[in-house]
């Protein structure tokens, strides 16, 4: 990457005068600067390891006290910006074929096993650089407009989806599915019937780009979260009690997870749990609907209603592990 080139991308500007004209790469982790390394300083504690470990430059838009006028000091006004700037410009050759697609959708292809030419990708803007510039050309990427700025990519198409059904279930309960695709059983899998839509769109769009791919495991699923729990909120092992917190972190998908487990479990109590932040643009419309104002509060809910499964919009299931000096804050007995 030519000096001349960051500086007119970026915006920056220059505060030295050193020789270098070219860096070798762009690093975000510190441990991974090397000789030639332009260091992008998120955190500019670490400067002065990225000059020891052989930093040409420091793009930084944090007050920093310069040093080496050798190196190259870069001053921008964002760095997320500039690295989106840089990372725009320089996969221009790459030709990427980019694919959006929904969060859920997005998650699952991080839980198959693709070749090194498809790319899920979201995170940090130094996350999908450092996911990004190391793909060939014509790769494939795929990724979230909810996760991902699209701004990063010059052209990008929407996901193409399956026209009919290719997945058949065999057993299915809310949380474990066993199902068929193209006359392969796959056992047991930790997918609830809710995802398998999802995972159909999918497969098809792998068979459709002929992306070779091999299902792995469905574990870490980001969405629609089962915790099993007592009556005193502790947790238990899967499958091993009749109260259920479900987590999903996104609001859009909660009608379409509330239509879901009132098809498949219509006998069960079902709470909701929803930020107060959200009360007017809440489509449920149904009793069981309890707003929250700040996570703390959801475990008080929690205690005081009975049901079998209780879906919670916009929190994550670490509030069921809070210390004990939290929990007798909020009534709760040892």
């Amino acid at each position: 990457m030519r000096l001349e080139n960051i500086l007119a991308l970026t915006k920056g500007t220059l505060y030295s005068n050193p020789n270098v004209t070219l860096f070798e790469n762009l690093a975000f982790d510190v441990s991974k600067v090397k000789r030639g390394s332009l260091f992008a300083a998120y955190n500019p504690s670490d400067i002065q390891e990225a000059l020891a470990n052989g930093a040409y430059g420091i793009l930084f838009d944090k007050p920093t006290q310069m040093g080496d006028s050798e190196v190259a000091w870069i001053k921008v006004e964002s760095l997320d910006e500039a690295i989106k700037r840089l990372l725009r410009f320089y996969l221009l050759e790459k030709e990427l074929l980019v694919y959006a697609c929904d969060p859920i959708t997005l998650h699952l292809a991080s839980a198959v096993s693709t070749p090194s030419n498809f790319c899920p990708v979201e995170g940090t803007m130094a996350q999908v650089w450092e996911k990004l510039w190391p793909l060939e050309k014509k790769s494939v990427v795929l990724y979230s407009q909810a996760l991902t700025d699209p701004e990063i990519f010059i052209e990008t198409s929407q996901l193409i989806r399956a026209q009919e059904k290719t997945i058949t279930i065999i057993e299915q309960t809310l949380f474990e599915t066993s199902f068929i695709h193209n006359d392969t059983f796959y056992e047991r899998q930790m997918l609830s019937p809710f995802f398998i839509p999802y995972l159909e769109h999918l497969l098809f769009f792998y068979t459709f780009m002929r992306i070779p791919f091999q299902l792995k495991s469905f574990s870490k699923m980001g969405h629609f979260i089962p915790v099993f729990t007592n009556s005193r909120l502790e947790i238990k092992e899967f499958g091993s009690s009749e109260r259920v917190v479900i987590f999903e972190p996104l609001l859009e998908f909660i009608d379409e997870q509330r239509d879901f487990l009132h098809a498949q479990a219509s006998w069960a109590k079902i709470l909701y749990l929803i930020p107060d932040s959200m009360r007017s643009s809440v489509t449920i419309g149904v009793e069981n609907i309890l707003f929250y104002r700040y996570p703390e509060e959801i475990l008080t809910l929690l205690q005081t209603n009975d049901f079998h499964f209780a879906l919670v919009a916009g929190a994550d299931k670490s509030i069921l592990n809070p210390t004990r000096s939290s929990m007798r804050q909020l009534g709760f007995d040892f």
